[in-house]
């Protein structure tokens, strides 16, 4: 894959990321996977294929939806049953009857996206769950639920609630026990900032990516989360908190497409259960978790087949799985280190992408 490497070392030096990792998996087995550039530039920190990254929106496929569906699996949760009846904050509110359905597949009619960290950072941080929940309660809704869809953080934010509420574990803990460690899962967690080290011992001493040089925090973001509303809410939420390396990622999605074709069979996530992971529902063009590769100007470029499902994070990340053919493209960047305004990576993905898929598709 030399075109692809080429373009990869192309982008370091034209500023349209730090540094990255592209791993390239077909039919279960690694066919690219290297490292280029800087993990930080601040410390000459240089990228390797261990390198842990902030995965921001790729939380939700990972972690929240798959956790809310293992519920659902389990009889705990319905899908189209009201969150009022889950959570009592929302009883008495115009979001009584808003289904996780509706929270998975964005179509509640909640907003994109709200600044929470303001009122929150304002509290002491053992009061904040709390009054996260309130706000989010309060919130005014934008759209007629099920009407519409808007891809909205908001609804993934409550989701967190819904399953720590069930399971009477927090979001960290119950992906691990109930998800991960089951499935053999290794290197995907959250950083607890209230207790430093969370769910992950270890934290000081892992190769992470930096993120932004923030003048609100005052520090440059690395080993903490960078959504502010999740580092406000103590770095565990349902939007944003998940990292991992391209490995990591690598193998939960081998997990789900092994159960997917009945190669793998487990009490852990049945077929029926994976499926609504990565089979695009028709009323949305979307799965519970993933999104698909839209119809002009995809970040996935144009040859990956219909039903490719994929996700996009904040800083950088990017995965995309080509369900039918079993090809998997993770790319994993610093791009908003040390700068969030750095948006050269909107062009670049879809390149990449299509000097990949333009390469495997005669071998697929």
């Amino acid at each position: 894959m030399k075109a692809v490497h080429r373009l990869m070392q192309e982008a370091v030096s034209r500023g349209i990321f730090p540094g990255g990792v592209l791993h390239v998996r077909v039919r279960g087995r690694d066919l690219f996977c290297e490292p280029y550039g800087q993990a930080d530039v601040l410390a000459g920190q240089a990228m390797t294929r261990d390198t842990v990254f902030d995965l921001a929106s790729l939380t939700k496929p990972l972690a929240t939806a798959p956790a809310v569906l293992k519920l659902v699996q389990d009889g705990l949760v319905r899908l189209d049953g009201p969150i009022g009846d889950i959570l009592p904050e929302f009883q008495h509110t115009d979001k009584y009857d808003i289904t996780p359905a509706q929270l998975l597949s964005h179509t509640s009619g909640l907003p994109a996206h709200r600044e929470y960290f303001s009122p929150l950072a304002d509290l002491p941080r053992k009061k904040r769950r709390q009054a996260l929940l309130r706000l989010l309660a309060g919130q005014r809704l934008e759209n007629e639920p099920g009407k519409n869809q808007v891809y909205s953080d908001l609804g993934y934010m409550i989701l967190r609630y819904v399953v720590e509420a069930v399971s009477h574990k927090r979001l960290d803990a119950f992906v691990s026990d109930a998800l991960y460690t089951p499935l053999g899962v290794e290197g995907l967690f959250f950083i607890d900032l209230e207790n430093e080290t969370g769910s992950f011992t270890g934290v000081r001493r892992i190769p992470f990516a930096a993120t932004e040089d923030c003048q609100r925090r005052r520090r440059l973001i690395k080993g903490m989360v960078h959504d502010d509303n999740a580092y406000e809410a103590g770095g565990i939420d349902g939007q944003a908190g998940l990292f991992g390396t391209t490995t990591a990622v690598a193998r939960f999605l081998d997990v789900l497409l092994n159960i997917y074709r009945g190669e793998t069979v487990t009490d852990v996530l049945s077929r029926k259960t994976v499926e609504l992971m990565l089979v695009p529902r028709p009323d949305t063009a979307r799965t519970y978790g993933f999104d698909t590769p839209d119809m002009e100007d995809s970040s996935a470029g144009s040859m990956f087949s219909a039903g490719s499902v994929g996700h996009l994070g904040f800083t950088g990340v990017s995965m995309w799985l080509d369900v039918s053919r079993d090809i998997m493209v993770l790319l994993f960047t610093n791009r908003i280190h040390p700068d969030r305004n750095n948006a050269k990576i909107k062009k670049f993905r879809p390149l990449l992408h299509d000097a990949v898929m333009g390469e495997l598709v005669g071998r697929s």
